[in-house]
């Protein structure tokens, strides 16, 4: 009978479906030795893992595993040529959270460039006296041109909110490199947004929404050179990864107004926030809640445990990220 160890519950269907198929055990918070001692001890065939494990060479080679199956449509955390040459699979969770991901990217759009951080401590202090003219004057979107870097499902999930709200979007396909994209690919987006260059992007949009994944191209793709050709009056939102933003720079940006304000959902080396962060009013920060919604979350907990079910039978899992690792 196979075995899955379960890094962190799950919500949803996930664990129900793999006792159903085999044994199951649930931690909660593994460090990169336990992980590589669970790999190695020859008591489970797959890991369920969550984006905060780290899934190294280390944990993978010579281990006994035949799958892992990770909570999220990234799989950055995993060593995946290491899985490759060790006959592990990999699995993800892709296309599900696409809106919930682009419905959290619009709110911190709007949360950032109208100031809903400074307005909610406002309030919460005691200190609102009623509304006058000038309060908390923030930033108009309607009219405006909105940036898209990353034009996924994701990207072009928020090019509709965006259109919806008005803004004129631009985008460039996968910076800081692109490709020229065609109608075909753009769907019922055709004729609506436009393709610019990375450049045109930088210096003319009054927002910038990144959705990239994370590779060696588009780590520290915005660092202080980027924040330094955007506008002045810009909000810059995060929802891809962390590491896309040089945190420090960022900092640097927005309290010297460089750029006007940031949302972000994810941070540089979370959960930890680059120095000076937390104390900037001009920023509205969630805890990696992009995917957060109860039927996105018990989806993916469902396709985790389809990937982890096919993995344990020695096949090629439904959501795979290298179907070549099949012996």
């Amino acid at each position: 009978m196979p075995s899955f160890l379960f890094t962190a519950p799950l919500p949803g269907p996930a664990e129900d479906m793999l006792r159903q198929a085999g044994d199951v055990e649930i931690g909660n918070g593994f460090t990169a030795e336990d992980l590589k001692e669970a790999a190695h001890s020859g008591r489970y065939d797959v890991l369920i893992t969550q984006l905060s494990d780290k899934v190294t060479a280390d944990v993978l080679n010579g281990s006994k595993l035949k799958g892992v199956a990770n909570f999220g449509v990234g799989f950055n955390n995993i060593d995946v040529e290491a899985a490759t040459a060790n006959g592990i699979f990999v699995g993800n969770t892709p296309d599900v959270l696409s809106d919930a991901s682009a419905n959290i990217a619009m709110l911190l759009l709007l949360a950032a460039a109208r100031r809903a951080h400074e307005g909610e401590e406002l309030v919460r202090s005691g200190q609102f006296k009623g509304l006058t003219p000038e309060l908390l004057l923030g930033a108009d979107i309607t009219g405006t041109r909105l940036g898209i870097a990353g034009l996924g499902r994701i990207g072009k999930a928020m090019a509709r909110r965006a259109l919806g709200f008005g803004l004129e979007v631009v985008f460039v396909q996968r910076p800081p490199r692109d490709r020229p994209v065609n109608d075909d690919e753009l769907g019922d987006l055709a004729g609506r947004i436009k393709q610019v260059s990375w450049d045109e992007l930088l210096e003319t949009s009054d927002h910038i929404s990144l959705h990239v994944p994370l590779t060696p191209d588009t780590t520290h793709l915005i660092g202080a050179e980027e924040l330094g050709r955007m506008k002045s009056t810009a909000v810059l939102v995060n929802t891809a990864r962390g590491p896309v933003i040089d945190e420090a720079a960022l900092v640097t940006a927005l309290r010297e107004g460089t750029i006007a304000a940031a949302g972000l959902d994810v941070y540089e080396n979370e959960p930890a926030l680059a120095p000076g962060l937390a104390d900037l009013p001009n920023t509205f920060l969630l805890p990696h809640i992009g995917s957060a919604e109860f039927g996105t979350r018990a989806r993916m907990g469902e396709m985790c445990a389809e990937n982890a079910i096919a993995m344990a039978k020695g096949e090629v899992p439904p959501y795979p990220v290298n179907p070549e690792a099949a012996r």
